[in-house]
């Protein structure tokens, strides 16, 4: 499996409780496919607890860009106090990329991502990828978060949905009465009426689903309430989310 030598270049927010980290490349091949993930590890972590130093992580970033971002929640783990510590420029070691959540190569059938919160990071590197290259891929992603302070790169998803006609871009809110601003998009939770309102052809689309394993689950039950069989369903669940 490959492996890599990362120094970790900048943090940002990018919402409530959220940090993205970029690493450099440095000029290595390091390549991969949209959706994808790495297996990061700190070396020499500030911080040590039993979940130990190393973590996996998808990748937000897209094949063309030239740096690794990942994107976390911040839940006070060993390791993610550490990468928010650290001195800008430490190394990290990476192996990877691993994963076969990709985005397909096959443009015919209409795909569907469907993220919750934190979920939202492989589709992003997706979403990026197809409209830098002017990919024939039909997306529509569903995102769904509490309320718009919690969802990472909403703005950046929006501009990429009006930049690229194949993209349509649904987001919704469950608690938009929380809201720091006024919300006046879509509400609610996502069930079985939510899919069958917005998948425009249930019959023929492959539906991706990714976030926390209640989501997913919630997900997929809301798919088969709209008559889309198993079959038409991959995810991926951010298990053991520490």
């Amino acid at each position: 499996m490959p492996r890599f030598t990362f120094p970790l270049m900048s943090r940002e927010h990018v919402a409530d409780g959220t940090t993205a980290f970029r690493f450099d490349f440095e000029g290595q091949d390091f390549t991969f496919k949209p959706g994808q993930y790495v297996s990061l590890t700190v070396p020499d972590p500030i911080y040590q607890d039993e979940k130990g130093n190393t973590r996996s992580f998808s990748i937000a970033s897209s094949p063309q860009d030239r740096f690794l971002l990942i994107v976390t929640r911040m839940s006070g783990s060993a390791l993610k106090r550490t990468l928010a510590e650290v001195t800008l420029g430490t190394r990290v070691d990476v192996r990877g990329p691993l994963g076969s959540f990709t985005l397909p190569q096959d443009s015919s059938r209409p795909l569907v991502l469907v993220a919750g919160g934190i979920g939202i990071t492989p589709f992003r590197s997706m979403v990026k990828h197809a409209t830098e290259r002017s990919l024939p891929h039909r997306l529509t992603l569903i995102y769904s978060n509490r309320t718009p302070q919690d969802a990472p790169f909403l703005e950046e998803l929006q501009t990429w949905a009006q930049q690229n006609p194949n993209v349509r871009f649904v987001p919704t809110m469950t608690q938009p009465e929380q809201a720091k601003v006024p919300w006046h998009g879509r509400t609610g939770y996502i069930d079985g009426a939510f899919i069958s309102e917005v998948v425009e052809d249930r019959e023929h689309s492959l539906v991706y689903a990714a976030g926390l394993p209640g989501m997913v689950g919630g997900v997929a039950r809301a798919l088969a309430e709209a008559g889309l069989s198993e079959d038409q369903v991959r995810t991926e669940e951010f298990d053991g989310y520490e």
